[in-house]
């Protein structure tokens, strides 16, 4: 089964062709340049950025197939994400729908980066095992029953784990997207030189993520510790991260310990800050505490936001909507959606 996918969720204007769960293009035109002098997404901006580029990343998406005989369907993301961004991306799938007679399907963004992980894999999975979202609109954990059956395990309560390390690097001027620049500067830090609040300790039972108090607590001490030098930055960054990933790995510790394993020992990890090395060798080692191997997507570009996926969980968890009752739904459940 073929399948044009579509996202246009943030800042990313993303087309893809897949076939199953096989990846034959992915095509990313990223909008980050121009949303950094901002600080972080305009909407605004994105939806007219997309529009300009939704026909040139199809189009390359595509390649030399024939759209009305080499694919069989269309996916697009419908939520959550940018209420307008995400109308552009739907507006032009449901037009090429109507345009080439091809079902649609609509496709939950944090389901797709759920299964990002099965795409282009060899590697067996039998039902049920763990999930792991983490990027900048998502931090969830949970339980994967079967495809479209998800037991939410724990999720955040605020701030993602993408969006805190945005704003971390924010705060020390370090640029945008801040996570990826962040990761760069705490292979030069000391993650032990400052102490910083880890969140909810000795309440893991609790099952949140949250980020908001640490982030707080960083704002003040680098309003204490400046002005700002070179390693004092270094130190800040591999700080926060640590603590960041430390409160992450204890609560996953906590639901991994106290609620029955899956039956299989598998563990898909997707989203933004799934491509940091850092956060990977934590994973891999609290999978060896508990006999689980860690699975990460083929490539950093399946981690971000990106049409492949959206083409892979398309195929994976087909959900056909007729072209005039497709809307984006930027608030959309993942839960309410899946299971």
């Amino acid at each position: 089964m073929k399948i044009l996918a579509i996202d246009t969720s943030c800042d990313e204007t993303a087309a893809a062709v897949t076939e199953n769960t096989k990846v034959l293009s992915n095509v990313v035109w990223s909008q980050a340049s121009a949303h950094a002098k901002f600080g972080g997404v305009m909407p605004s901006l994105a939806q007219r950025m997309h529009e300009e580029r939704i026909d040139w990343v199809v189009k390359k998406a595509l390649g030399k197939r024939n759209l009305a005989k080499d694919i069989n369907a269309i996916a697009v993301t419908t939520g959550p994400g940018l209420s307008i961004a995400l109308g552009v991306g739907i507006n032009k799938a449901r037009h090429l729908a109507i345009k080439y007679k091809k079902p649609l399907i609509a496709v939950n963004h944090i389901e797709a980066h759920f299964l990002s992980p099965l795409a282009n894999s060899k590697t067996e999975i039998k039902f049920q095992v763990y999930g792991l979202c983490v990027s900048g609109g998502n931090t969830i954990f949970v339980k994967i029953n079967k495809i479209g059956s998800y037991e939410i395990l724990a999720q955040t309560v605020d701030d993602a784990l993408g969006e805190a390390l945005d704003k971390a690097a924010r705060m020390l001027w370090l640029g945008y997207p801040g996570g990826a620049i962040l990761e760069k500067f705490t292979k030069f830090g000391n993650s032990k030189a400052y102490s910083l609040p880890i969140p909810i300790v000795g309440q893991e039972k609790r099952k949140i993520f949250t980020y908001s108090g640490l982030k707080s607590a960083f704002y003040r001490l680098v309003e204490k510790e400046k002005p700002l030098t070179k390693e004092k930055i270094y130190n800040l960054a591999a700080s926060f991260q640590n603590t960041a990933f430390t409160h992450l790995i204890r609560v996953i510790r906590y639901v991994l310990a106290n609620y029955k394993l899956p039956t299989t020992n598998y563990f898909l990890v997707g989203g933004g800050v799934a491509v940091n090395v850092e956060l990977q060798k934590r994973l891999r080692k609290l999978g060896k505490e508990f006999g689980i191997k860690l699975l990460v997507p083929y490539s950093k570009k399946l981690c971000g936001d990106n049409a492949a996926m959206i083409g892979v969980a398309a195929f994976l968890n087909p959900k056909y909507i007729p072209p005039s009752k497709i809307d984006r739904n930027p608030n959309l459940s993942f839960s309410k959606n899946t299971i």
